[in-house]
């Protein structure tokens, strides 16, 4: 009876330092004060909820499967699209003169050729198609609109001209709400790190 009593008041012991240790511990978050109650304010993840995919076809489901496959692989040169043209941006407010901004302007090109030609160079003309209007989502202006503003006029007519040769439009809009909803979908998973 004595070792059972020893026992459970050692056992009681640790029970009572094991809930005080627990008890101890802090945890700061940040709060508000509303009709005088103190509510903890806990910033969460956001969550996407997107609708179940069905397909009405098993050929339509590959074509959808091969869709995702074109945006994943040129999704990342439209981001860093919109991010050089922002850096540039930002360079090219502090040039003064015409002829320092041409000057500017090749050497840019220059690089991006040297760094990124080969691999574009590479992309079927469907991707090519779904970059152009990534481009147009990433930076809100056409590539139109983008070579016309780096290269002029006359260089965005040419690029035009030779792009509707083969079937692309440099003045095509990006629409996430009608013809460009699954490249959104897409993207947006993309970006939720779902793919």
């Amino acid at each position: 009876m004595r070792k059972l009593l020893v026992i459970s008041l050692l056992l009681t012991l640790v029970l009572a330092g094991f809930g005080q240790s627990q008890s101890s511990r802090e945890v700061v978050t940040r709060s508000a004060v509303h009709n005088g109650d103190t509510i903890p304010l806990i910033v969460l993840k956001p969550t996407y909820v997107w609708e179940k995919r069905t397909w009405k076809s098993r050929r339509q489901q590959k074509k959808y499967e091969k869709l995702k496959k074109k945006v994943v692989k040129v999704y990342p040169y439209a981001k860093l699209a919109g991010k050089k043209l922002r850096e540039y941006a930002s360079i090219l407010d502090t040039v003064q003169t015409e002829r320092q901004k041409k000057k500017f302007y090749k050497q840019i090109e220059e690089e991006l050729k040297q760094e990124y030609g080969a691999d574009l160079k590479k992309l079927t003309m469907s991707e090519g198609r779904i970059l152009i209007k990534l481009i147009d989502r990433e930076t809100g202006d056409t590539s139109y609109e983008l070579v016309e503003d780096l290269r002029g006029q006359f260089t965005a007519f040419f690029w035009q001209s030779f792009a509707r040769l083969f079937g692309h439009n440099l003045k095509t809009n990006y629409d996430p709400n009608g013809a460009d909803r699954e490249i959104e979908f897409i993207v947006q998973q993309i970006e939720a790190g779902y793919i």
